[in-house]
């Protein structure tokens, strides 16, 4: 009997050993149609009934409240807002600040981001980024008086630079040796007041919004440095990378909106009757 047991052990043995290996692959295949059942970003957006955007809602005129009212509005708060009528869908905004907007995409805990959002290539190896809406460049505000002491970005150098530390606006004013100065969703009042009153002493942003910020501020001590323009930019909606269909879905209805005009119509609503949804026409030092 024990010779016996002896000699079937080798065979219960790799009995054993074809079972297990038939259950690994038969978890791998449940896991892999799991996987592939699983519904896509869009296919989950069209379920709900609805996508979740991030916003700041104190970036004037892209994302802000008006006054007296508690609905957020601007122009890419109303690009998005015809966009997903178009696309049959509501949609929700999540307030946050510029440097937890990229992260929210990733954690899923939005779909999407719009905030004057600019395309790089380091940011484009990470997310998915729209048909652009807006074409701009990099102006700096500095206080009227004396320039802040700045003829130009080589002058940045042991300066106080305003903004937000992952914008690209900082970048430039690190690269330049500026002191970085940030905050938490702050509003452009904010920032403007302290370059009046010498706390910092430079804003590097975008041109058309520096131009609104300062119209809207007649009274402070600032200005938009005459000298100094720069890196040519456009900004997007964005999503997480690959996307897929949510990606395509997105850009059919931009692109509809540039072709029938809407967003012309916008830009020129909230950006003092200037057209950003095209570049402009001017020629940057390399």
């Amino acid at each position: 009997m024990t010779n016996f047991v002896k000699r079937l052990a080798p065979v219960l043995l790799m009995g054993l050993v074809v079972f297990v290996i038939s259950a690994c692959s038969n978890g791998g295949s449940d896991s892999n149609e799991a996987s592939e059942n699983k519904p896509t970003a869009w296919e989950e957006i069209q379920e709900e009934g609805k996508i979740t955007v991030a916003t700041s809602g104190t970036l004037y005129p892209t994302s802000y409240y008006e006054e007296g009212s508690d609905e957020v509005t601007g122009y890419e708060v109303e690009v998005v807002k015809e966009m997903a009528k178009r696309l049959d869908l509501e949609v929700e905004f999540e307030e946050m600040g510029f440097d937890g907007m990229l992260t929210s995409i990733n954690s899923g805990k939005v779909d999407l981001a719009a905030n004057d959002i600019t395309s790089t290539e380091e940011r484009e190896e990470k997310f998915a980024f729209s048909e652009p809406v807006k074409y701009s460049y990099g102006t700096a505000i500095v206080r009227k008086d004396d320039l802040s002491g700045i003829d130009s970005l080589d002058d940045l150098d042991g300066k106080k630079a305003a903004g937000a530390s992952t914008t690209v606006y900082m970048k430039v004013a690190r690269e330049n040796g500026a002191e970085e100065v940030t905050y938490d969703n702050a509003t452009n009042e904010q920032y403007l007041r302290d370059v009046s009153t010498g706390r910092t002493d430079i804003i590097l942003n975008d041109y058309y919004l520096q131009k609104l910020a300062l119209a809207a501020f007649p009274d402070l001590n600032i200005t938009i440095h005459p000298d100094i323009e720069y890196y040519p930019n456009d900004q997007s909606i964005v999503m997480k990378k690959d996307s897929g269909e949510l990606e395509t879905k997105v850009n059919e209805t931009i692109k509809e909106m540039k072709e029938d005009g809407t967003l012309k119509e916008l830009s020129e609503k909230f950006f003092d009757g200037a057209n950003v949804s095209v570049k402009p026409d001017i020629d940057f030092e390399e």
